[in-house]
């Protein structure tokens, strides 16, 4: 059975930082594409990051790019989200996912789903 655990989530100010974790179990995750969404209350689930296999290429929502780093240890089947200079409007739910296929920028393109962590930023 696929799981893939978020934490680190929290209550934080404008202008702090945070560092997400999505430990993954029953899977080869040396295998899978890894990525990150967030989903804002009243809002669509959007792509924020995702890293290559080997963690060799990584892509980034615009939104977040130049603030956010997604890095994953292969070893410790993790993959992070390091979040830094939040903004009011980083609230939400991250979410990570995983998928064999490679990275793709839609939900729709991963199979598996943690069940999220909530980032608060206070302004």
């Amino acid at each position: 059975q696929v799981q893939l655990v978020e934490s680190g989530g929290g209550l934080v100010q404008a202008g702090d930082s945070l560092r997400l974790s999505c430990a993954a179990s029953g899977l080869t995750f040396s295998d899978y594409a890894m990525a990150w969404f967030r989903q804002a209350p009243g809002k669509e689930r959007e792509f924020v990051a995702a890293i290559t296999v080997s963690g060799s290429s990584t892509l980034y929502a615009d939104s977040v790019k130049g603030r956010f780093t997604i890095s994953r240890d292969n070893a410790k089947n993790t993959v992070y989200l390091q979040m830094n200079s939040l903004k009011f409007e980083d609230t939400a739910v991250y979410y990570c996912a995983a998928d064999l296929l490679g990275v793709d920028l839609t939900p729709e393109g991963y199979t598996y789903w943690g069940q999220g962590t909530q980032v608060t930023v206070s302004s």
